[in-house]
């Protein structure tokens, strides 16, 4: 299966709200023939881009390839919530990695948010950053853990921004029957993730950086690209790829899986919006099957919702996400859905970042799960780094544990399936 082409069209913008709200830059002409530069890039997303634009400001010569358009990946048709930490909350890294570690990939984490939020500044400010991140329980028995991670984080890591909300709390932040408590984190933030990519493209292009897109990798042999029409001739490649690897390097592919998600957009909402989220943070539940939401800048509310297990889409996404977005808010049961999109991430077994050097002079991150935004940004510039010969941050995320999927390529789209579908079972009770 061709995760490339199997859902999008070729040359164009997947089609979203973001998309229709957003000024691409280029367009960007195909590589060709005989390119020689000190770094190839290859994805025209976070990672890749933030890659390109430091590499580039170090003083490197830079050509970046995007298989199809800049920004038609994850990273421009996310759900736009940019969150503390890693993917895997404090308490359960310290028991992973240990304390110190744990202590670090938080340090980690800040930074990222910290740098993303400089860096959509410096692009113009148009991508919105607005603060605050709910995570929302869907059970009363979650109550405790919620009150605990509040108190673990200000003791322990010194973190004053995020807080415990009670049930009354909880339901006056956010209109809905169905959550019982939860923690405010003002740490985080959200933003229109495809004015931010293309922010960075722009940044890239002022920096020197050259850009092509419609130019798929089709081979890496040693340190030279091939696509269709070209050969890029490198002394090191950035791969930024992803849940858009297409499994075509086993290396990644055995610790990065691929699996869609899906959001929709509403009519613009007017003076309900408020009596669904009141003030305007974003929204994140504690579903194993995540449920995530946030108001847009029009008042509009973006849900992302549901699971895929085969690389296709659904015929009907509305459809799919209008079922969640529902059972969390049926006072919406009236409201138009506008926009339905979807998009592949890249999960891994741990849900922790995929660093790696996958043969001498390729690196790599992906496998974000989720949590890509502020790690892919900074990830991009940690692989810039390791490409300067500054491998510390690299080096630390490249030693977390990276445990592959059973079942190899093939077998491991049933086995998600039949533990995703045990998952949501258990979010029912």
């Amino acid at each position: 299966m061709d995760i490339l082409r199997v859902n999008d069209p070729e040359g164009e913008l997947p089609r979203s709200w973001y998309a229709e709200t957003a000024h691409p830059p280029g367009p960007f002409d195909p590589a060709e023939g005989e390119i020689v530069a000190d770094v190839a890039v290859v994805g025209g997303g976070f990672t890749g881009l933030s890659a390109a634009l430091h590499a580039a400001r170090a003083g490197h010569s830079v050509v970046l390839i995007e298989a199809n358009r800049i920004g038609s990946g994850a990273s421009g048709r996310n759900g736009g919530q940019v969150g503390t930490g890693q993917r895997v909350e404090q308490p359960a890294l310290e028991k992973l990695v240990g304390r110190d570690d744990a202590r670090k990939l938080w340090q980690i984490g800040l930074e990222a948010v910290a740098l993303t939020r400089a860096l959509a500044e410096e692009a113009g400010g148009d991508a919105g950053w607005s603060p605050g991140i709910l995570h929302a329980d869907h059970r009363p028995r979650l109550a405790a853990e919620s009150r605990a991670h509040a108190d673990h984080m200000a003791r322990h890591y010194g973190y004053e921004l995020i807080r415990y909300l009670g049930r009354e709390e909880i339901r006056h932040e956010v209109g809905s029957p169905g959550y019982h408590s939860g923690t405010l984190d003002m740490g985080g933030a959200h933003l229109h993730p495809l004015r931010y990519v293309f922010g960075l493209a722009r940044l890239c292009r002022a920096a020197g950086v050259t850009i092509h897109e419609q130019s798929r990798m089709t081979a890496i042999e040693g340190t030279t690209v091939v696509t269709p029409r070209a050969r890029i001739r490198a002394g090191t490649v950035v791969l930024g790829l992803n849940g858009y690897h297409d499994n075509a390097l086993p290396a990644l592919a055995r610790r990065v899986m691929p699996i869609n998600n899906f959001i929709a957009a509403t009519e613009p909402l007017g003076d309900r919006a408020a009596q669904v989220i009141r003030n305007g943070h974003a929204v994140c539940d504690s579903r194993f099957v995540i449920n995530y939401f946030r108001l847009s800048q029009d008042g509009r509310l973006l849900f992302g919702g549901g699971e895929s297990y085969g690389y296709r889409f659904p015929s009907d996404i509305a459809a799919k996400v209008r079922r969640p977005m529902l059972q969390v808010f049926p006072q919406l049961r009236d409201v138009a859905i506008t926009h339905a999109w979807g998009g592949t991430l890249g999960i891994t077994m741990q849900r922790l970042p995929h660093f790696a050097e996958l043969a001498p002079g390729v690196f790599s991150a992906s496998g974000f799960s989720g949590h890509g935004i502020a790690m892919g940004t900074l990830a991009g510039r940690m692989l810039a780094e390791a490409v300067g010969g500054r491998r510390g941050g690299f080096e630390l995320m490249a030693g977390l544990p990276a445990t592959k999927f059973p079942g190899g390529v093939l077998l491991r789209e049933p086995l998600l399936a039949a533990a995703m579908t045990w998952y949501a079972l258990r979010d029912r009770f």
